[in-house]
């Protein structure tokens, strides 16, 4: 195992075992079940506001940056956008009884900020609050514990109009209003609260790439975006984040925490990456891959700053942060969730045209990764261009956080696959989702010997998702759920067969 020193002198693991880096296979057999699992292990489903609610402009809602980039030409990859979505704003009742019928413990959704402050702050809007409400007390009548995000995407689009959003530090006294707002309304019953979905997501697709709301970047010499800086903007935005969790997190371990007794964490989105060869350079650059995507959100909040990897090759581009800002983070987590789908090749960045036409995070990372090498895929593919399918890599992935950031309580608030939207494949045909059984039995296979045969301290699994659903830049053309979703019938829910495996799972 080889170490080096971090910023503070301490100790930190970079790169773990060979058999982690290159992952582990599980010699577990493959009958297992709920029960196979550690007493008190949580199972639920994942969803978030945006994709599921519907109802934009119901009730008080005001518009996101979703709301405005989904109704933007071109954006969406199949043209539609998320004004009805799945309309669980409306039919929430109907989705509990389908995860009570499964068997879960939980169920993870987003509160929409916009429906609480229409304009990001200011007047509380109370039917947002009502709408909330009543979802949890449905949940928690029939025996779901709610898990809740508090920023799953959806930034009100008053706050881009009032001070570019995340790119001004206001956002961060604003969002700890929010948060705090939703720790008085809901917390005599949410006892646990995700800050934040996927801030490395949603900083670098929005802000880097912009390939998602609000669309900002300069990469391929600025013929991409109307406006941006992907050099600059991608680590302000992953600062105030940070910073905003930080505050959300010390109001509510000093006002509501003693009262509430509830848990604080993020939901980060992890890919694994393996070196593409066992060369040092590319060793070295899977670790900095890493660095630039799990450790640039997690590193502030258990060790107090960005990896030093980030540290020398952003230079001032990255910002610092105070000393009290610095304290602030440090332990600021209860937990780590963790959304983990796919593992990727990493290999050394050796040429400087990445670093011309992107000059970006990803440029500034040195490394390439890809789900490919020598024209073999990494495994097989799903429907979505990124997902492939390697269950070793959750194994491999549980166990380098062990040992980087010393064992934390883990929660995997992620993980899924999706099949195509295709008009020639009948419904029939579609609830038949072999593939789907396959991945969440041999992820859930990798994942207990994490448990069982490493001492991985991991207490939860959700699934991505219970519900076909509108999935961001793919819009519909996705189906991540473990129910049909019928878009041409009144958005019906069928059974697919890994409901019926769930079901077995759950009661055995």
């Amino acid at each position: 195992m080889l170490k080096r020193k971090d910023d503070n002198g301490g100790l930190v693991v970079v790169l773990v075992l060979f058999v982690v880096v290159f992952g582990i296979q599980t010699c577990f057999s493959q009958n297992i079940s709920r029960a196979s699992f550690p007493k008190g292990f949580v199972f639920g489903t994942a969803s978030s506001a945006f994709q599921y609610e519907g109802a934009v402009k119901v009730d008080g809602r005001g518009p996101s940056v979703w709301d405005i980039f989904s109704h933007t030409f071109g954006k969406i990859a199949d043209f539609s956008n998320a004004d009805v979505a799945v309309d669980q704003y409306h039919r929430f009742a109907e989705d509990i009884q389908l995860m009570k019928d499964m068997g879960v413990d939980s169920y993870r959704f987003s509160i929409a900020w916009s429906r609480i402050f229409p304009n990001g702050s200011g007047e509380i809007n109370q039917a947002g609050v009502d709408h909330y409400n009543n979802l949890i007390n449905a949940l928690l009548a029939q025996g779901i514990e709610p898990y809740v995000t508090l920023y799953h995407w959806d930034l009100p689009q008053a706050l881009v109009d009032k001070y570019n959003g995340w790119l001004d530090r206001r956002i961060i006294k604003d969002f700890a209003n929010y948060a705090e707002t939703c720790f008085q309304k809901f917390g005599d019953r949410v006892k646990h609260w995700i800050t934040f979905n996927e801030p490395h997501t949603f900083t670098v697709q929005g802000y880097d790439v912009g390939l998602q709301a609000p669309g900002r970047c300069s990469i391929l010499l600025r013929s991409f975006c109307r406006a941006g800086n992907s050099a600059t903007e991608p680590y302000i935005v992953g600062h105030n984040a940070l910073l905003s969790h930080a505050t959300a997190a010390d109001i509510y371990r000093k006002k509501y925490k003693a009262n509430q007794h509830g848990s604080v964490g993020i939901a980060y989105d992890v890919i694994w990456f393996v070196p593409a060869s066992n060369s040092t350079e590319d060793i070295e650059a899977t670790q900095r891959a890493q660095d630039f995507q799990l450790g640039w959100f997690l590193d502030p909040v258990m060790f107090g700053d960005y990896p030093s990897s980030m540290r020398s090759r952003v230079g001032n581009r990255l910002p610092r942060f105070t000393k009290f800002e610095a304290s602030l983070l440090k332990g600021s987590l209860d937990f780590v969730g963790i959304n983990h789908y796919t593992t990727f090749y990493a290999q050394h960045n050796a040429t400087n045209i990445i670093g011309v036409l992107l000059n970006d995070s990803i440029a500034d990372s040195g490394a390439i990764t890809l789900p490919f090498k020598g024209g073999k895929t990494i495994g097989d593919r799903a429907n979505s261009i990124w997902l492939y399918i390697v269950p070793s890599g959750m194994r491999s992935l549980m166990n380098y956080i062990k040992h980087k950031y010393g064992n934390p309580t883990v929660i995997i608030t992620e993980n899924g696959m999706d099949d195509p939207n295709s008009p020639f494949i009948s419904i029939k045909d579609a609830l038949k989702d072999v593939k789907r059984v396959k991945y969440h039995h041999d992820y859930l296979a990798n994942l207990l010997a994490s448990i069982k045969e490493d001492g991985c301290n991991v207490k939860g699994y959700f699934v991505w998702s219970l519900l076909d659903n509108w999935e961001w830049a793919a819009g519909y053309s996705s189906r991540f759920g473990l129910y049909f979703v019928d878009y041409k019938d009144k958005l019906k829910r069928y059974p697919k067969d890994s409901v019926q495996w769930f079901k077995n799972f759950l009661t055995k």
